[in-house]
């Protein structure tokens, strides 16, 4: 299927663990064979049937980007998270989170993203609201209130242009573009490792914040403004 990847950029781990260092190692192979991926992304454009599948398993994130899975299976995901031209940096996952799955990415566009890693504290640091995402088996997206903590910075990373990062279960962060304008980062997903993970909002925020519809012609102009800032990188 052309939302397959080609085998020299995500062929199936031959253990069949997806594992952190397998993750990783895709993601260099993205920045070391621009062409390959740009390739995939053109084909993926190019086939009506694939930019259908590819919208309807993708969506607006609540924060303003798009969250488009390119490849689903049961080994791995590969997406493309988009923030679209602005006049300002957008505000990015502003929630500390974690995931139910290992993940390593790299940016392909843009100048790049502001993470910043928290842990939970007895003492000092911010308040939150925690909430349990996942643990609802009627609603796996609801977030579920799982009462009070205080988290206190870790380290604030930055990932530019060209870089890996990676994170696994443990680790909670926010992520945002480094400046205004296009910035998009190809996430490759490892499978689920546990059943929830935590989401962490500032009281009185609202823990209602649904996913917006992506259509099909925001996928492909989207997927397009981002293999032409690849292309313009090569």
């Amino acid at each position: 299927m052309i939302d397959t990847p080609p085998s020299t950029l995500a062929a199936v781990p031959a253990d069949g663990d997806a594992d952190l260092h397998w993750l990783r190692t895709v993601a260099h192979r993205v920045q070391e064979s621009p062409d390959v991926f740009l390739s995939w992304l053109e084909e993926i454009l190019g086939d009506e049937e694939a930019v259908r599948a590819a919208a309807k398993r993708s969506y607006w994130h609540p924060n303003g980007f798009a969250k488009m899975v390119l490849h689903a299976s049961p080994d791995f995901r590969i997406r493309l998270h988009v923030w679209p031209e602005s006049a300002e940096p957008s505000r990015g996952e502003s929630n500390p989170h974690s995931h139910r799955w290992e993940f390593a990415s790299t940016i392909v566009a843009g100048e790049g993203l502001h993470m910043v890693e928290f842990h939970e504290t007895a003492e000092g640091g911010k308040p939150y609201a925690r909430y349990r995402y996942g643990a609802d088996p009627a609603n796996p997206a609801a977030l579920l209130a799982d009462g009070e903590a205080r988290l206190e910075v870790d380290k604030t990373p930055h990932v530019r242009l060209g870089e890996v990062y990676s994170c696994d279960t443990g680790i909670v962060h926010t992520v945002r573009p480094i400046a205004a304008g296009l910035t998009a980062t190809v996430v490759i997903q490892g499978p689920h490792r546990t059943s929830t993970t935590v989401v962490y909002c500032e009281p009185g925020e609202s823990d209602d914040q649904p996913n917006g519809e992506l259509t099909e012609a925001d996928f492909r102009g989207l997927v397009g403004a981002v293999a032409e800032a690849v292309a313009s990188c090569r």
